[in-house]
């Protein structure tokens, strides 16, 4: 800060002093990137990362194990499950990460229509298409080498498809408080 004086004079002979000041201002930006660690520790963010980490096991043991040369209706069930895998894959971790990217969107996303619809839709979908390909799967006439594979992927899909029960009801809870 700088200040610089100067006296003068009036008609009366009085002498006034005037007084100015100088300032520099400096302004800095900065694009700091925050992560919303508490998300992590909150129900919902805990069933979120689980949700994530078993599609992510679900999708690839499927997509792995997949007959993708076959010609007749017999993957369809497999494929019909790697579908609904992949879509609420895609969808849970993208509500994880906007949640944690944002404080405001981890307060607001709970409370709103769209969380507690895509949870009871992903429910039922993950609901029905693990058990079509756990009913083919066991059907006497279906045997291959990966049977045991994709008797697991479908048994963990049915543990997906708890946990997002467990976030139904925890996003209707938060709608109607909301």
């Amino acid at each position: 800060m700088q200040a610089s004086r100067s006296i003068t004079t009036t008609a009366s002979g009085r002498m006034s002093t005037q007084v100015t000041v100088h300032r520099m201002v400096t302004t800095t930006t900065t694009s700091a990137f925050l992560i919303n660690v508490g998300y992590l520790k909150t129900f919902p963010g805990i069933l979120k990362i689980f949700q994530v980490l078993l599609g992510c096991v679900v999708v690839g043991i499927t997509g792995h194990y997949i007959h993708w040369t076959s010609r007749s209706q017999q993957f369809v069930p497999e494929l019909f499950f790697l579908l609904i895998a992949t879509a609420c894959l895609i969808t849970t971790s993208l509500l994880l990460f906007s949640c944690l990217c944002s404080i405001a969107t981890a307060s607001i996303i709970p409370k709103t229509l769209f969380e507690t619809l895509y949870h009871i839709a992903a429910s039922c979908l993950y609901f029905a298409s693990a058990l079509y390909l756990l009913i083919y799967l066991t059907n006497k006439t279906y045997r291959d080498n990966y049977y045991v594979a994709k008797t697991a992927a479908s048994a963990l899909g049915l543990v997906n498809c708890a946990l997002y029960v467990l976030s139904s009801i925890y996003s209707v809870r938060t709608f109607r408080r909301g």
